[in-house]
């Protein structure tokens, strides 16, 4: 038996290469399956364990709010310490969460079971593709890129339906034990053929713990007031945390500002272009957050549909997604991103317009369905040029830190869009037990999610800039690019793929730190300290 080959020179036609690809497919899509088929079960969760809407918006948040706030750290420590070695935990980390979750006698549990699987999330998602980065043959990465993002698409795709038949079958609790078997293989699998890679040679920079723990606290503060409210009202309970979460956040912009090695720095906001995309993504994240959490209860609850036909009633954005990002990409490159990443969030609005049509025993093809397809449209407008022009729009040496910044606000965007988005159309606690109830507050919230897309895009408009993009992702429209897997779910916007077109025998980019070594197989890459995991409904 031939010698396994050393990290940075394995080929992906050898069968080392398979195995890291496998290990790499199967610690994505646990996250990929999970944040799609979790959705979907919400109504049986609330009716099974006695829970009311809050508690429903918590086992979404938990997990969003410790992802959120540690997926940047959790790139820098597989960086550090090797990132085999922290997906590995991270995977271990993540199983080991979701049996907790499936175990869960009630629903404190399992909302402290879903913030345990965060944490693991912020492990093992930025790894995955960092292991692909570090480990490929410099030519073989964008071919090794392309699978795992392809293979991921058809894990978001048959997500609705493994989620809505386990539901409908064995229960919910199924959605959770599903991730213990594919942990089971992927951990074996990543121990014995893929090699340990870091950032050697890289500066001894500490990392930022306090500025990962304040921005998680000051999240966790806001969002517990905004669940809170519509059952409590202005009670001291909500009030309190609400204003620790605000004092919380100008605490951690503080200490970012003053830190010397910040896991957020604030002089990149100073580059216009990259603080009016990610205005723009705040505006389109919430509203899909929002969206995707509130449809899928809508179809079961007001519309009669069973677990599995929700699931899989939303599979056209999927398709469209997977079919017609890479296209995108190529047209924004053309005409530059300002007409798309305006265009798109206008289709989007329509698109959720529509939604609200859909009421009891609505029709799929008639009512559902059109909606679907415009809201698919306008995602496969947006997104492609969204995300390349972030990385084109600060220097190749940041990259890393853009996707991952850019990753965090879309994922923190979404977080705040489940919690405050129930309280400010009206729904109370136990809105989601009744049909007409819960209708008549959908109706109300999908303006309030049109609304916000419109504000992206007369952002868009006002102040990104029109040329094409260039430098950090020229290859953003490249068939099997991630955004194609990572964003048919529209949780966060796809990891950085980190070598768009590296010269033959090139070096990769470097990540954060502007600091790579091919010869270690430690790229540097933008997509081991940026984030983005699954892209499904979360």
């Amino acid at each position: 038996m031939s010698e396994p080959s050393p990290p940075g020179g394995v080929r992906l036609a050898s069968p080392q290469g398979r195995w890291v690809l496998l290990t790499a497919v199967l610690g994505s899509g646990m996250a990929m399956l999970d944040s799609t088929v979790v959705n979907v079960a919400l109504p049986r969760i609330g009716l099974d364990l006695n829970a009311d809407l809050g508690v429903l918006q918590w086992t979404v948040t938990a997990y969003m709010l410790t992802l959120a706030s540690l997926i940047l750290l959790g790139g820098a420590l597989g960086d550090r310490y090797g990132r085999r070695r922290v997906f590995v935990i991270g995977v271990v980390w993540f199983a080991a969460a979701s049996l907790l979750c499936g175990l869960a006698p009630h629903a404190g549990v399992l909302i402290a079971a879903r913030a345990l699987q965060g944490i693991g999330g912020a492990l093992l998602t930025p790894g995955s593709l960092a292991l692909i980065q570090a480990v490929f043959h410099p030519d073989d990465r964008a071919r090794a890129v392309g699978a795992w993002s392809g293979l991921g698409g058809v894990a978001a795709a048959i997500g609705p339906f493994i989620g809505g038949w386990l539901v409908d079958g064995p229960g919910w609790r199924w959605v959770f034990f599903l991730n213990v078997p594919l942990a089971a293989i992927c951990v074996p699998v990543a121990l014995r053929h893929v090699p340990e890679t870091r950032e050697r040679g890289a500066p001894g920079r500490g990392f930022d713990v306090a500025g990962a723990a304040l921005g998680a606290l000051a999240l966790a503060g806001v969002t517990y007031a905004l669940i809170a409210a519509p059952g409590r009202g202005a009670a001291p309970g909500v009030i309190v945390p609400a204003v620790a979460g605000l004092l919380l956040g100008v605490v951690f912009i503080r200490v970012e500002r003053r830190r010397a090695d910040p896991m957020l720095p604030p002089e990149i906001f100073a580059i216009r272009q990259f603080s009016a995309v990610n205005a723009v993504t705040v505006c389109v994240y919430a509203a899909f957050g929002g969206f995707f959490f509130l449809s899928v209860l809508q179809l079961q609850v007001a519309a009669g549909y069973s677990a599995l036909q929700a699931g899989t009633a939303l599979l056209p954005t999927t398709v469209l997604m997977l079919l017609l990002s890479a296209r995108s990409g190529e047209l924004g490159e053309r005409i530059g991103p300002r007409i798309p990443l305006t265009v798109g969030p206008v289709l989007c609005a329509v698109g959720m317009l529509l939604m609200v049509r859909v009421g009891a025993d609505a029709s799929y093809p008639t009512e559902v369905l059109p909606a679907l397809v415009v809201l698919g449209i306008g995602m496969v407008t947006l997104v492609a040029p969204l995300t390349s022009t972030v990385l084109a729009s600060v220097d190749v040496d940041r990259a890393g830190l853009a996707s991952g910044i850019n990753n965090a606000a879309a994922r923190a965007a979404g977080l705040i869009a489940v919690a405050a988005l129930p309280l400010l159309a009206g729904m109370g606690p136990e809105a989601y037990r009744s049909a007409d109830q819960f209708a008549a507050t959908f109706r109300r919230a999908m303006p309030l999610c049109a609304g916000v897309l419109l504000a992206g895009a007369l952002i868009a408009w006002l102040t990104v800039r029109g040329e094409a993009p260039r430098g950090a992702a020229p290859d953003a429209a490249e068939p099997g690019h991630p955004e194609c897997a990572y964003h048919c779910g529209v949780s966060a916007p796809p990891l950085d793929p980190g070598e768009p077109r590296p010269p033959a025998g090139g070096p990769g980019l470097p990540g954060p730190d502007g600091v790579g070594e091919p010869d270690s197989g430690g790229t540097g890459e933008p997509g081991s300290g940026a984030a983005d995991g699954p892209r499904n409904p979360s």
